[in-house]
């Protein structure tokens, strides 16, 4: 396991923090904030990438915690092809790039520490 004493710590959780901020924000504004199963949808897939790295480091296992990390890209995956449709709706187009952007950088990141992490097995 890396030498991090809390998930609070590592870079992707903080990261994927930020952008659970940025999309529940999105999702509070104009027509986006009515459209329930797509909101919802979106929140959750955001919040699933960050509660996942805190969840797998939490298992002290890393072995486990590499399990949990490829929860949380696919969860990173699920949450740009859900911003896809918002764009495509008409929900975020000016905040699409970014968004996508960051989901697209924390997903190479997550892939980036679960290749750390087996180095270290």
């Amino acid at each position: 396991m890396p030498k991090f004493e809390r998930f609070e710590e590592i870079p992707i959780w903080r990261d994927s923090r930020t952008l659970v901020k940025s999309i529940y924000s999105i999702t509070r504004m104009g027509d986006f904030r009515k459209d329930f199963g797509l909101r919802d949808q979106i929140q959750r897939a955001s919040v699933s990438i960050m509660t996942n790295v805190a969840e797998g480091f939490e298992r002290r296992s890393s072995t486990e915690f590499i399990q949990f990390l490829n929860y949380s890209k696919a969860s990173a995956g699920e949450a740009r092809s859900l911003l896809y449709v918002s764009f495509d709706v008409g929900y975020i187009e000016p905040k699409f790039d970014q968004l996508g952007d960051q989901a697209t950088e924390l997903s190479k990141a997550i892939a980036g520490f679960v290749k750390y992490l087996r180095t270290l097995s």
